[in-house]
């Protein structure tokens, strides 16, 4: 774990961000180029410590990656990739700090306000999590891998949070469970209102036959027992005018209709343009 070496402080670079917001510790006492160099100094420490490599791909990473670069390299170093990036989000709070506390009344333009308050919410959001990727790594170290939703409400504020969950304990039997549902069903029988829903069946085949009987009546020429509305003498049946006065459910399965004929190839659609008429042609047997 890397630890902070100065004059002022020394310790986790995480305690000297707390102390600074904390107000006990001024930042105007602490130089941010010494942090900076202290963290480099040890990561350079990490690379000249690194001999896993041969030399040949020591010499190609730190060619094309940079000197700093090569810790990173590998699958294993991603905890390397991960201190690295704890250091920015650290150092990047400092200044902010900093830069505040040395010019107070500097005034900012509206986008820089608003860079500044997004870096702040970065900054936060980025801080939440941290504690969660230790959580994380533990419950993956112990092959727990499946919680549920509400597990995770206490994560990073456990101590502030005061939310109660069911946690069903594990001697419990799905019989006891089916026992007291039941028994709550009861409870809400008696004081809710019985009433009657009234329901429909739509049968797919029937709207299938519809807008077939439509097709060939428009095909064969209209006469009084054809709606002029539902087909012309082209045999074009218009999707629109096939909802007319229909209900919801009727146009739901009205439309599976369509899909079902034209999944067949007995039927073909159009549509010139986006939200215009859907025009509907009977397929003609060869």
């Amino acid at each position: 774990m890397y630890e902070l070496k100065l004059e002022q402080f020394s310790g986790p670079i995480e305690k000297l961000l707390e102390l600074i917001e904390e107000k006990k510790l001024e930042i105007t006492e602490l130089s941010l180029a010494e942090v900076t160099a202290d963290f480099l100094s040890y990561i350079q420490t990490l690379t000249n410590t690194d001999t896993t490599r041969t030399d040949t791909d020591k010499t190609r990473t730190d060619t094309e990656m940079g000197p700093y670069k090569s810790v990173f390299s590998t699958p294993e170093s991603v905890p390397m990739a991960r201190l690295l990036a704890d250091f920015i989000v650290i150092a990047s709070q400092l200044l902010l700090i900093k830069s505040k506390s040395l010019l107070p009344n500097l005034r900012l333009t509206e986008d820089e306000e608003k860079d500044i308050k997004d870096l702040q919410y970065r900054l936060h959001f980025y801080q939440q999590f941290k504690p969660a990727i230790t959580y994380f790594k533990k419950l993956w170290e112990q092959n727990n891998l499946s919680y549920a939703r509400p597990l995770f409400s206490n994560l990073f504020n456990p101590r502030q949070s005061q939310s109660i969950f069911f946690y069903p304990a594990e001697n419990i039997k799905i019989e006891e469970l089916y026992k007291a549902i039941n028994k709550i069903f009861e409870n809400i029988k008696e004081v809710l209102e019985s009433g009657v829903i009234k329901t429909s069946l739509i049968s797919l085949e029937e709207k299938i036959e519809e807008i077939l009987k439509r097709l060939n009546a428009g095909s064969r020429g209209l006469n009084a027992d054809s709606p002029r509305k539902y087909a012309d003498l082209s045999g074009k049946v218009n999707f629109n005018e096939l909802m007319d006065g229909k209900t919801r459910s009727e146009i739901v399965v009205l439309f599976l209709a369509v899909l079902h004929l034209l999944a067949n190839q007995l039927i073909r659609v159009e549509q010139k343009q986006k939200f215009e008429s859907i025009m509907i042609t009977k397929v003609e047997a060869d």
